[in-house]
C-alpha cells in the first residue's frame, strides 16, 4: 500500500470517528483533566479571605478597610511598574498582587500609617517576589517579607495595638496589648472565646479564629491546598505548647491559647500553604509544617518577641530548596550511570 493509500485511509477512518478523534492528543504524564488556571485559584484564595477583612472592618472600623484598600492597590502598582521595566508580560490581573496586598494588611495593626503600608507593599511586591523573577520564582512569602520589613522599620507604630470597638471604646480607640503580650510580659490570659470571635487587640486578620478558619476551610474543600500544612503546622504548635503547659502549667499557656492567639490561623491556613513557598514533597512538606509550628511556640515562651509565626514561616521558607531536593521520592525504573 502506497503512502498517499494510507494517508487517504487514515484520514476516512479519523472522519468515520467523529469529531472527537480529531482532538485526541497523546502526551507524556501528567494528565490533568480540569479547567484550573492560575487566576482561578488566585481570585479564590482572595474570596477566602473576604470572612477575615469583614472581620477587621467589623472590629476595627473603616480604617481597616482602607488599610487593605492600600495595600492591595500599592501591591498591584508595584508588579505592574516592575513587569513593564522588567519588560515582561504584564500580569498584574492573576489575583497573586491582591493576596499579598489583602495579607500584608490583615497583619498590620488597624492604627498602623498609609504610607507605612505603602512602602511595605512595594518592598513585598519589588523585593520579595519581581526580584527573584516574578510568581513562581519567590522563595520567601512575599507579604511575610514585606511584613518583616515593616517590623524592622517602624517596630513602635507595628505594635501599637488598638481594642476593638466591641469592648466598649466605640468611639474612641485606647491603645492596648495583644493577648500574647498580655500572655508574655503580665502573665494573663485571654478567654478563648474572645480569642475565637476576635474580640481582642491585634493584628486586623490575627483576631477572629472563626472568619479564618471559613476561608481556609473553603479553600480545603476546592482541593486549592494540602490538608498537611495547615493541620501539621497547628499540630505542632499543640503538642510543642501542650509540652510546657503540662510542665508548668501555673507559667504557659494551654494548647488551644497558641492556636487561637496571634497569628496562628492565618499563618496555618494561608501562608504555610502557600503553593510557590512550601515544599512539594511528602516528606518535606511535614518536615517544613513540624518544625515551623515548634519553632513558632519556642519564639512565643523563650524568645524576647511575644509572636513567632512570622519568623518560623520565613525562616522555614529559606530551606524549601532543599526540602525539595533531598526528600524527592524513589524514581522506580531509573537506571543510574557509572560515574568514571
Amino acid at each position: 500500500m502506497t503512502d498517499k493509500t494510507t494517508e487517504n485511509t487514515e484520514t476516512k477512518a479519523a472522519s468515520a470517528a467523529g469529531p472527537k478523534a480529531e482532538k485526541l492528543i497523546v502526551s507524556s504524564s501528567p494528565h490533568f483533566l480540569n479547567t484550573e488556571s492560575v487566576p482561578k485559584i488566585m481570585h479564590t484564595v482572595v474570596m477566602a479571605l473576604f470572612p477575615a477583612v469583614a472581620a477587621s472592618v467589623y472590629f476595627f472600623g473603616f480604617r481597616a478597610l482602607l488599610l487593605v484598600l492600600v495595600c492591595v492597590a500599592s501591591c498591584m502598582l508595584s508588579e505592574y511598574w516592575m513587569q513593564k521595566i522588567r519588560k515582561k508580560p504584564v500580569t498584574v490581573y492573576d489575583g497573586s498582587a491582591i493576596i499579598t496586598g489583602m495579607l500584608l494588611a490583615l497583619t498590620l495593626p488597624p492604627s498602623f500609617p498609609v504610607f507605612g503600608a505603602f512602602l511595605g507593599s512595594f518592598f513585598a511586591i519589588v523585593v520579595g517576589k519581581q526580584l527573584f523573577g516574578g510568581l513562581g520564582f519567590n522563595i520567601f512569602n512575599p507579604a511575610l517579607l514585606g511584613r518583616a520589613f515593616m517590623q524592622a522599620t517602624y517596630p513602635v507604630l507595628i505594635t501599637t495595638w488598638t481594642s476593638p470597638r466591641t469592648v466598649g471604646h466605640a468611639v474612641d480607640a485606647v491603645s492596648a496589648a495583644t493577648p500574647l503580650a498580655l500572655m508574655k510580659f503580665e502573665g494573663k490570659l485571654t478567654p478563648l472565646m474572645d480569642l475565637f470571635v476576635g474580640n481582642v487587640a491585634g493584628s486586623m486578620g490575627e483576631t477572629s479564629v472563626i472568619a479564618i478558619l471559613l476561608g481556609g476551610l473553603y479553600l480545603r474543600y476546592k482541593g486549592y491546598i494540602n490538608w498537611k500544612l495547615p493541620l501539621g503546622y497547628l499540630g505542632s504548635m499543640a503538642v510543642v505548647g501542650g509540652a510546657f503547659w503540662l510542665a508548668d502549667p501555673a507559667r504557659y499557656p494551654s494548647p488551644l491559647f497558641h492556636l487561637f492567639a496571634g497569628g496562628a490561623m492565618l499563618g496555618a491556613w494561608f501562608m504555610v500553604t502557600d503553593m510557590v513557598t512550601s515544599p512539594v514533597t511528602p516528606l518535606g512538606q511535614w518536615i517544613f509544617v513540624v518544625l515551623g509550628g515548634a519553632m513558632a511556640v519556642i519564639i512565643r515562651l523563650l524568645g524576647g518577641l511575644p509572636e513567632g509565626v512570622m519568623y518560623s514561616i520565613l525562616f522555614m521558607n529559606a530551606f524549601v530548596p532543599l526540602l525539595n531536593k533531598h526528600t524527592r521520592p524513589k524514581v522506580f525504573g531509573e537506571i543510574k550511570t557509572e560515574q568514571s
